[in-house]
């Protein structure tokens, strides 16, 4: 007999009663949960993709807090000449607003201080915070009527991200690693990077491992955090004394151990832990090379600043996004806190956009030059927008906006996206959309048509419902920025 299994089968008897209580336990769980253990497309479903994809990777540039549009890329030139004035109820509507505003006696506008020009051959209206996407703005798309019905970070970015305001579903990088897997076996396929917010005066918000969980997926669909600093992958290295050799003879134990482990309970978590191990080892080798910046030319950071060598800075988690999808990795995920600008807000928004801005543009550069461009999808965009109502204290110089899920703008480049193009519109208040309303929904069916995916087939069984990103409410592509 083999001697795993010996040791295995030699149980105490108190083992024994033991594992069968928990066997027992095992069996009725796994029939209360059946559909979230073995999840998978239904049987006799049509394939994934029903049409020829444009995009094979994503990076997805997520300003954490809100960007206030009105003061990047929603111009509204009528509101200088309502400074101070308060929003009149025709506009405000009765909307919903969070209890940090809920108290106010008044609602006064407050302009954006920052100049826009247009650009490009669209036209577009750029803020003057935003001198390098303005030199681009032919090759992305802009969505000014981007709406939600979550009015607060938490259930607004698990919203835009899930599909669902509640935790406990796949964040859009799951499903892109569930349904359309790996292109590089030595690295994750689903990668996230967490930049740190650009002005000491930015409102910070949390962020936890559920924004990238795999939901009721299996978890080896999860996205891989990737630190800031020397070390990416916590627990990555092997301890002080123990060679390769000695990790790969301890792994493939363990392996053994899990596939006996999986045998007997038939478990696919077990499954699952074993090709995470895997992946662990083989990114031991392939982490560090992708994160090693010493193999990038001069003109490189001639191109992005010097803030790209620096672990932490939103340029350097850019420039590690395109590093990590020229080198197979399918979905990159970034979020760049600070953007919660309730107070300060003309003296936070320059930097936070400094940062942002130059980066985004080297990025589609740097794409372009290797070819990847036209394949890879970028995201650029928060949760919901701002109001332009004033939050507390109003001059001249300084405000503060609240959240505001009515509109609020993203923009869109690469992966079969037109460029060149400014979509929906809202009114003069940057309040309510007047023209081409779009929901997270669609915005979500959108990003899977680019990859060739239907999102009404794109499903899996959980619970006894067939579960997709776009729930069931009804949801378009938005054909307009698609080429």
């Amino acid at each position: 007999m083999d001697p795993l299994r010996e040791i295995v089968l030699a149980e105490t008897r108190r083992q024994f009663f033991g594992k069968m209580a928990k066997g027992i336990g095992g069996l009725a769980l796994s029939s209360l949960m059946a559909d979230d253990v073995f999840a998978q497309m239904p049987a006799g479903a049509p394939p994934l993709r029903q049409i020829a994809p444009k995009a094979t990777r994503c990076i997805y540039l997520h300003m954490m807090g809100g960007p206030p549009q009105m003061d990047l890329l929603d111009y509204k030139p009528v509101m200088k000449d309502w400074y101070d004035a308060d929003l009149p109820d025709s506009i405000r509507q009765g909307q919903r607003l969070t209890g940090m505003t809920s108290g106010q006696t008044r609602f006064p506008i407050a302009p954006s201080v920052f100049e826009f020009a247009q650009h490009g051959q669209s036209g577009a209206w750029i803020s003057e915070l935003l001198p390098y996407t303005a030199s681009m703005v032919d090759d992305i798309a802009i969505i000014r009527s981007m709406n939600t019905e979550a009015i607060n970070h938490e259930p607004g970015i698990t919203f835009i991200q899930t599909g669902q305001q509640t935790p406990g579903r796949p964040c859009i990088g799951s499903w892109f690693s569930y349904g359309l897997g790996s292109m590089n076996e030595d690295l994750p396929t689903f990668v996230v990077l967490n930049a740190e917010k650009s002005h000491p005066r930015s409102n910070v918000q949390a962020i936890s491992a559920k924004l990238w969980s795999a939901g009721f997926l299996s978890p080896e669909y999860s996205g891989v955090m990737l630190n800031n600093g020397a070390d990416p992958v916590h627990y990555l290295s092997d301890p002080d004394g123990v060679s390769r050799e000695v990790r790969r003879a301890m792994l493939d134990g363990l392996g053994d151990l899990n596939r006996i482990q999986h045998d007997e309970l038939g478990s696919p978590e077990t499954l699952a832990r074993i090709q995470q191990y895997e992946m662990a080892y083989r990114m031991q080798m392939s982490v560090p090379e992708m994160a090693d910046l010493s193999s990038e030319p001069e003109s490189t950071f001639e191109r992005w600043g010097d803030e790209a060598r620096q672990p932490g800075k939103f340029q350097n988690a850019a420039l590690m996004a395109r590093r990590l999808v020229e080198r197979g990795v399918r979905f990159v995920q970034i979020y760049h806190r600070g953007w919660d600008v309730h107070q300060f807000a003309p003296e936070v928004l320059p930097a936070q956009a400094l940062d942002v801005d130059r980066a985004a543009w080297a990025l589609i550069q740097d794409l372009k030059e290797r070819g990847l461009f036209d394949e890879t999808l970028v995201i650029w965009g928060g949760e919901f927008g701002r109001t332009i109502y004033s939050q507390g204290r109003l001059t001249p110089t300084d405000y503060g906006r609240d959240h505001h899920p009515r509109c609020f703008t993203v923009w869109m480049a690469g992966g079969g996206v037109k460029g060149g193009v400014v979509h929906g519109e809202t009114d003069d208040f940057s309040y309510n959309i007047v023209k081409d309303p779009v929901h997270i929904r669609d915005f979500q069916a959108t990003i899977l048509h680019l990859f060739g995916v239907d999102h009404e087939r794109f499903t899996v069984k959980h619970r006894g419902l067939d579960a997709r990103l776009t729930g069931v409410l009804p949801a378009r592509v938005i054909d307009e920025i698609v080429q």
